[in-house]
């Protein structure tokens, strides 16, 4: 996570064993999910680094092509290359 106004990296959110493919970030700022290949989302938390949750492929191998979150922050979609 980068500082916008001053360029310099603030946090680290490590934890993926593939390449990272998507990051999105909720609207308030607080959360992250991101996806790696073959593997499922992980959500995490803005502020401290930490992941607070995943939602697993459900044991399929897949690539997460696009990744939304809800206005309210409430609910994670996903779409993948197996067309789920």
């Amino acid at each position: 996570i980068w500082d916008m106004e001053t360029g310099a990296e603030v946090r680290t959110l490590a934890g993926h064993s593939s390449a990272v493919t998507l990051l999105v970030i909720s609207a308030d700022g607080k959360r992250v999910v991101s996806s790696s290949e073959g593997s499922g989302l992980k959500i995490w938390d803005v502020k401290t680094g930490a992941e607070v949750g995943s939602l697993a492929d459900r044991g399929r191998d897949v690539n997460v092509c696009s990744v939304a979150i809800s206005a309210d922050g409430k609910r994670v979609v996903s779409g993948s290359d197996d067309k789920t």
